[in-house]
């Protein structure tokens, strides 16, 4: 796997001048076909993928996109494209060091931009206005770069980078709502879908149901669904199904005459003492003390 590590190796694939050690803006359609290949890039990336070209693989995962996405890379991330070589590359490209951005106020405020911590399929796919805006924004950041450098320079490029990022938050969060208002229902079906899995068999031969597999039951992403779930009922997707599993095992402790271990082995629990610790916390006492308030 090639590694980018510097603003003069990401620049070299694109045929031109290293106009700034910390950042670049190259055009894909300029771009060196070996850029393609897997790469690792140790800085961040915002790209805007402006036709499909061929499937997208970013940490080892396809992802979907179509002619108009965005997506972004961390550093130490990996990307790659398995080119469709009848379509010619179009689209743009920032990238940063964290440096750049290091004891400044874009920085300080980075934390905004948690797009950057999404799971593999997590993407954009931008409007045509939505498009015209990010295209701008990259031509901004571009001719900033290009203009003659003075005590202003690394400042407007940071606003410019910092612009660029915000209309990436606003438009993502708004796919975000048009997507959350499509999947009314979800949780009607998420309840029964849990609700299934425990009552069958397999907590016991697979373990507890998990975020990734809730997540993967619907075609979403563990992030995505966890915002989605958090966004929806004000509590994590891990405490949302860890209260589901509590529920099962109230049900079990009340209604059948099954031992602790029983319970604690039907509901995917591998040790007994996991189980009694997650019940206590979530209902103040032992399975054994519920067992007996229930008798008493």
């Amino acid at each position: 796997m090639l590694t980018v590590t510097t603003l003069n190796e990401f620049n070299a694939y694109f045929h031109q001048p290293t106009a700034h050690p910390l950042v670049g803006v190259g055009d894909l359609s300029r771009a060196d076909l070996s850029l393609f290949e897997p790469t690792k890039f140790d800085m961040y990336a915002v790209v805007l993928m402006d036709v499909d070209f061929g499937e997208l693989v970013k940490g080892g995962m396809s992802m979907r996109y179509d002619a108009g996405t965005i997506f972004w890379l961390s550093p130490g991330q990996d990307v790659a494209m398995n080119l469709d070589y009848r379509v010619k590359p179009r689209g743009m490209m920032l990238a940063f060091k964290p440096e750049l951005i290091e004891r400044t106020g874009l920085g300080r405020d980075f934390y905004m931009f948690n797009f950057f911590n999404h799971d593999v399929n997590a993407a954009l796919t931008l409007t045509s206005v939505e498009r015209g805006i990010m295209l701008n924004s990259y031509a901004n950041i571009q001719a900033e770069l290009l203009s003659k450098r003075d005590y202003l320079s690394d400042h407007m490029i940071r606003l410019g980078i910092g612009m660029l990022l915000s209309y990436c938050k606003r438009f993502f969060e708004s796919q975000y709502e048009e997507r959350s208002s499509r999947s009314k229902g979800i949780f009607e079906r998420l309840d029964q879908m849990i609700d299934n899995y425990l009552s069958s068999s397999s907590p016991a031969q697979h373990g507890q149901p998990t975020v990734a597999w809730c997540a993967e039951q619907f075609s979403l992403s563990a992030n995505y669904f966890g915002e989605l779930v958090r966004k929806e009922i004000h509590i994590t997707a891990q405490e949302y199904i860890q209260g589901k599993i509590i529920h099962h095992a109230k049900h079990l402790l009340r209604d059948t005459p099954m031992t602790i271990n029983e319970i604690g082995s039907e509901l995917g629990f591998t040790y007994t003492t996991h189980f009694s610790r997650m019940f206590r916390k979530k209902t103040g006492m032992s399975p054994q003390e519920f067992r007996h308030q229930k008798d008493s």
